[in-house]
């Protein structure tokens, strides 16, 4: 089976299955709808059973993510396993289904892709697309001083703007972009890869206090409204935390943070050099209005030199050696010596 025609099964079974679970929650029944009833052979649910289960490759509040394969296809993806029970208790079905609502609608290269989901008694299982290099806060936390050079910052903070700016041009506003939330492809390439507190707002401003503590901006802390923007200043707050270390309103207690924030309080060290600062400090503003564009972040002369450097030096590496391709940001390598592991609800 061919990759196109795989993922065309996964989006019958995401729409499918989805219908059945909006239907439960609403009191509907499915066949009501208006729609044919007859299914096709393609058009089957999957079962845990079309899946070989690999390797753990991590654990969230809810369950775990397995490296997964489909049968038939033998194509490789990354099963994430939601436990039912969990999910009720904590009163997340609709964010559940707001997230795949949502991640399941968009296609860009630097956004996980959701391929469909099925469910049994007990579990939600999410068919995923498999990222080799695994999560970028540990490739952030394997660096000697916990910090990224500004090539490599640059060339992820590059990617992530211009996936949010699809985002956003879907009415989309993610609302929690921080480094345990983003993945590496197979060519070390950034991958949004959580949706978990995204929302699809296309003309309200949103109230909901949402998202990690370091990365909340001014007017979520102060309890105002907020939209679109509050998506800039994570992406400041990010390319400060890759260039340093650790972001930049960090403090001993929640109240010392908030206050910080609110003030956009924080200092650069020295290493950081003046066109980063300078896009830093463009996106970190307090009031939203000011912030800067994310079709400024993508034209600004640190990202710009910095694409241009790059591509000097992946030039010079080519040309030094022309049966090596390189790139300047070398992913971290993906385990190979984990063992097989089994489903589990702790």
């Amino acid at each position: 089976m061919e990759l196109a025609t795989l993922v065309c099964r996964f989006h019958l079974v995401c729409n499918s299955v989805f219908l059945s679970f909006q239907s439960k929650s609403s009191g509907q029944n499915p066949a009501d709808s208006k729609k044919p009833q007859q299914k096709s052979d393609k058009q089957r649910t999957f079962t845990l059973s079309d899946f070989d289960i690999g390797r753990a490759l991590g654990k969230g509040k809810f369950g775990n993510v397995y490296l997964a394969r489909e049968k038939s296809s033998k194509f490789i993806i990354a099963l994430k396993v939601l436990f039912k029970s969990q999910l009720q208790k904590a009163n997340v079905e609709h964010q559940l289904r707001r997230e795949i609502e949502i991640q399941a609608h968009l296609r860009h290269p630097n956004i996980l892709r959701l391929y469909g989901y099925f469910h049994d008694d007990q579990r939600v299982y999410l068919i995923l697309e498999y990222a080799p290099n695994g999560e970028l806060f540990r490739a952030l936390q394997a660096q000697p001083l916990k910090r990224f050079d500004e090539l490599r910052t640059a060339a992820y903070i590059q990617q992530l703007a211009d996936a949010l700016h699809y985002c956003h041009l879907k009415k989309v506003i993610h609302r929690d972009i921080k480094p345990e939330n983003l993945l590496l492809g197979a060519k070390g390439e950034l991958k949004i890869a959580d949706f978990g507190w995204s929302v699809h707002a296309p003309s309200s401003r949103r109230d909901t206090l949402c998202g990690t503590l370091d990365y909340l901006p001014p007017e979520m802390v102060q309890g105002r409204p907020h939209d679109h923007k509050v998506d800039l200043w994570s992406l400041g707050v990010l390319c400060y935390e890759f260039l340093v270390g650790k972001p930049p309103f960090e403090a001993e207690t929640y109240e010392e943070t908030y206050a910080r924030i609110s003030r956009a309080q924080y200092s650069f060290p020295d290493h950081v050099s003046q066109d980063a600062k300078d896009l830093i400090s463009s996106l970190l503003q307090i009031n939203p209005n000011n912030r800067l564009s994310l079709e400024g972040v993508l034209s600004h002369p640190w990202i710009k030199e910095s694409e241009n450097l790059r591509k000097k030096v992946q030039e010079s590496k080519a040309q030094s050696n022309p049966s090596v391709k390189s790139t300047v940001n070398a992913p971290i390598p993906a385990s190979s010596t984990s063992k097989p592991a089994q489903l589990s609800s702790t």
